[in-house]
């Protein structure tokens, strides 16, 4: 059967995020099973004053972004009533067969006015909880009156969508604690698009050079230096790890808030030497920078939102064949079989990963396994067409009803 979505984005490309990717990776797959997908932007789609245009071959309908605000929470209830109005206009030109909001829960309470008002079924996916992503970025904390709002927004809509979609059974298991039925809610899980991922290639031995990595043992994270991603621990687990292997270095490789912070650690444990921050590299260049990377660090804390949810980055490690540490969070253990395509240690302790890395890198006869039974699972099991079969039955039925 022929299906109209309109999806309901934060933002999209030219803006390149996780969330972007993930978004042009469901919307390739809706369009193989014969569907039409149309796609609206909320107003924090920056450097963009058009209504509408056309990026790599996709249209995007564009909301008007909104003068900054001056007092807490006036700023998000203007955003509503705007992409409100947006969303009205172009739901009503489209007449689609189903609103198909993504996070944040300012995205799903304007489609769920809209969807009411014109009868159009409305379904809301989870990527990650507003309310856990303000606590890590900082303006927020648990236990917080704007956290307990948030949380109550984000409930509200949860009950109030004709269905729930989410990247992963942690945050799907949350979602049925807050009182929603299992049957309401499916997952979309992450997956990696594994014809661009190619089993990682030989090391640029003049960048290795220049890098000062000759001879090294290297351990690597590639991303952004948020507080959650853990790369304190790496650092403090490092004296340890040189201790028992003085070739080993730590490449860094990005930015973000933390990397003052780290740079300082480096410094302070007298291991700065045996750091190299490159800085943030360009996208196409990334992959040169994987290949310089012996065993890939995934060193995140424990908290709701790593507990929760599920990352990309080990997805992308393992379909390139790629050895990775990474800390027992459960949003690893979703993804990682300890021993079979990486090793878990447990979070938050500098000595478990010292030791998961030292040993790794003593384990050379069992790494051809590893890296064929990480891309194996990629292959078979987080491919985006399986994942996107999953919006057929519950689409069908809501389309149907519709």
């Amino acid at each position: 059967m022929s299906m109209r979505i309109l999806h309901v984005l934060d933002h999209s490309i030219p803006l390149h995020s996780g969330y972007t990717f993930r978004t042009l990776s469901i919307l390739r797959e809706q369009r193989k099973l014969g569907w039409e997908t149309f796609h609206l932007t909320s107003p924090k789609q920056i450097n963009c004053d058009v209504l509408e245009e056309d990026v790599d071959g996709w249209h995007f309908y564009r909301t008007p972004a909104l003068p900054a605000s001056p007092l807490p929470g006036l700023g998000e209830l203007a955003l509503i009533r705007q992409l409100e109005r947006r969303l009205l206009q172009v739901a009503e030109q489209l007449r689609p067969n189903i609103i198909h909001a993504h996070s944040p829960v300012l995205n799903a309470l304007p489609a769920l006015r809209v969807g009411r008002r014109l009868g159009i079924p409305v379904v809301y996916e989870v990527r990650a909880f507003w309310e856990d992503a303000a606590v890590d970025h900082g303006t927020t904390s648990e236990g917080s009156l704007r956290y307990g709002l948030t949380r109550w927004l984000e409930t509200w809509a949860l009950k109030r969508a004709q269905h729930v979609f989410t990247i992963c059974e942690g945050l799907r298991s949350d979602i049925v604690a807050r009182g929603i039925p299992a049957s309401k809610v499916t997952v979309i899980p992450n997956a990696v698009d594994i014809e661009s991922f190619e089993p990682g290639g030989q090391p640029d031995v003049a960048l290795k050079t220049r890098l000062g990595l000759d001879g090294a043992s290297v351990i690597g994270f590639i991303g952004s230096f948020y507080a959650y991603e853990g790369l304190d621990l790496l650092l403090d687990a490092l004296p340890g790890i040189l201790n028992l292997r003085p070739e080993v270095r730590v490449l860094l490789v990005g930015g973000g808030p933390q990397d003052a912070a780290l740079k300082a650690q480096a410094q302070r444990l007298g291991v700065a030497d045996k750091v190299v921050f490159t800085g943030r590299v360009p996208h196409a260049e990334v992959q040169r920078y994987y290949d310089l990377v012996d065993v890939l660090a995934y060193p995140r804390h424990s908290m709701r939102l790593t507990e929760l949810v599920t990352p990309l980055k080990p997805l992308e490690a393992m379909a390139q064949g790629r050895l990775l540490v990474a800390s027992d969070v459960g949003g690893h253990k979703e993804l990682i079989r300890h021993g079979e395509t990486g090793m878990l240690f447990k979070a938050g302790s500098a000595d478990a990963l010292t030791r998961t890395t030292v040993d790794l890198l003593a384990d050379q006869a069992n790494w051809p396994a590893i890296r064929q039974a990480g891309r194996g699972f990629v292959e078979e099991e987080r491919n985006w067409t399986r994942s996107v079969s999953n919006y057929v039955s519950p689409y069908t039925l809501l389309g149907n009803s519709h």
